[in-house]
């Protein structure tokens, strides 16, 4: 019996490829948002930029009258031993860092899959705080979809790592 898979070891088993994973999981993530009275539109497109010079970016989501920008990203735990997904943070490094250099005055908020790990006890999202919290801008919230119950779990990680993160410095 053939794997189809099997040229594609990156790709999510059962899926057309990552590209429609992605985008099937922005569609979950605006019917969240509109349930919460939140109307968003894909690809909202912002001036970016640390200097004078900006370039616009496609945001996954957002809404210029809310002033509210989301970053998708349905991650897992890499099969079949919940090894961590290294490559793939690095793209959620990227989405901290558009926050950062967002608009000012926008709700900045990283919707990310809920995945736990057997083997560690945690959250991928847990994970990336815990590891690369002092990438996440104080502005930042992370919202974690939990695909079984379709219930968000929306958690201030980065304000408890920055005011911990405060103290420790005194």
């Amino acid at each position: 019996m053939e794997n189809k898979h099997l040229n594609k070891p990156h790709q999510r088993v059962g899926s057309i490829s990552n590209a429609h994973v992605g985008r099937d999981f922005e569609a979950v993530a605006l019917d969240v948002f509109a349930a919460k009275g939140i109307n968003l539109q894909s690809d909202l497109k912002l001036p970016v930029g640390v200097v004078k010079n900006k370039k616009l970016h496609a945001f996954d989501l957002g809404c210029e009258d809310q002033k509210i920008i989301v970053e998708c990203k349905c991650h897992k735990w890499t099969a079949p031993n919940d090894n961590v997904p290294s490559a793939k943070l690095t793209v959620w490094n990227e989405a901290m860092y558009y926050f950062l250099v967002a608009p000012q005055g926008y709700r900045k908020i990283l919707f990310v899959l809920r995945d736990v790990s057997e083997r560690r006890g945690e959250t991928l999202a847990e994970y990336y705080v815990r590891t690369y919290g002092h990438l996440i801008p104080e502005d930042v919230e992370i919202w974690e979809y939990d695909e079984g119950s379709q219930e968000v779990v929306q958690q201030s990680f980065n304000n408890l790592l920055h005011r911990t993160s405060r103290l420790t410095q005194r």
